[in-house]
């Protein structure tokens, strides 16, 4: 019997960390609402223990899920945690799942964007998986440009029509008129410039990144373009660390993970917390319902 609505493929991480405990909680929460398939298996594998057999696990799940998405078998994929330090031990050599399925999709990782999406906060960023000297370097008026656009296209999928969207500065204070840097000035103000022309919306930035969360919190903003890593993520997962997803931007398919790791010190002992993951798929369903 052909299923409702999308199937949405759930790939389980490393086997050795909390993903098949968090994928067992998750389906049980969620019952018949969706129809799920699983990738992977724990079989064989010591909870706690990472392994290149585990690795090696949730690469072949990786790589299945991507066959399943260009045949059409699923219509999104939500992935568990990983180790990328083991998945590099067996040859997958990528910052993380975000630049595994750009590549495996045929984008460069520039071309996509990771956004961090919770009940109270939906953060965008520029760069990802790099050092902090090399985000500086590698900030550009395009990247910019580029992650404000997805996040105006996410919010919207999400039933906001007009979204109020805020950039970060990068430097303190946004670089008080160049007095901490010339960044600001020279990256990010001409990239607010071109998103307002582009987008016909009133982004507004810089702003200081050490307001910017509070004015998105009372409700100021609907999205902030965070120029960096932790920049977005550490108010994301504070805010909200077990209802939060991780949802690729400027795929042409869904992908969304929780905003967690491997826990390989929880693996096995019953008590991961699996909302995060739940959250996960539910933004999976819905976006994939929606079209791409």
């Amino acid at each position: 019997m052909k299923p409702k609505g999308a199937v949405i493929g759930i790939t389980l991480g490393d086997p050795a960390g909390i993903g098949p405990e968090i994928v067992r909680k998750a389906i049980r929460r969620l019952g018949r609402s969706c129809t799920l398939r699983v990738l992977g298996s724990p079989r064989g594998i010591r909870p706690g223990v990472p392994s290149r057999k585990g690795a090696e696990r949730a690469r072949q799940a990786l790589e299945e899920s991507v066959r399943l998405l260009k045949a059409g078998e699923i219509q999104a994929v939500v992935n568990g945690p990983v180790s990328k330090e083991w998945l590099h031990r067996v040859g997958l050599r990528f910052p993380g799942q975000t630049e595994f399925y750009a590549r495996r999709l045929g984008l460069a990782a520039g071309k996509v964007t990771m956004c961090l999406a919770g009940p109270r906060l939906r953060v965008a960023l520029v760069t990802t998986h790099v050092p902090l000297r090399q985000a500086v370097g590698r900030l550009t008026v395009d990247g910019i440009i580029r992650a404000g656009e997805h996040l105006v296209w996410f919010l919207k999928k999400i039933g906001i029509p007009r979204p109020r969207i805020a950039v970060c500065g990068l430097n303190p204070h946004a670089g008080e008129a160049g007095l901490f840097g010339k960044e600001d000035a020279g990256k990010v103000v001409p990239g607010v410039r071109r998103l307002r022309k582009r987008t016909g919306l009133p982004f507004v930035g810089p702003v200081a990144a050490d307001t910017v969360f509070v004015r998105a919190l009372r409700g100021e903003f609907d999205g902030v373009v965070a120029l960096y890593h932790d920049q977005g993520l550490i108010p994301a997962k504070l805010l909200d660390f077990d209802r939060t997803v991780n949802v690729t931007l400027g795929l042409p398919v869904v992908r969304c993970s929780p905003d967690h790791g491997t826990a390989f010190a929880l693996a096995g002992k019953g008590r991961a917390n699996p909302g995060s993951m739940v959250e996960a798929v539910k933004l999976a369903v819905r976006l994939a319902g929606k079209g791409r």
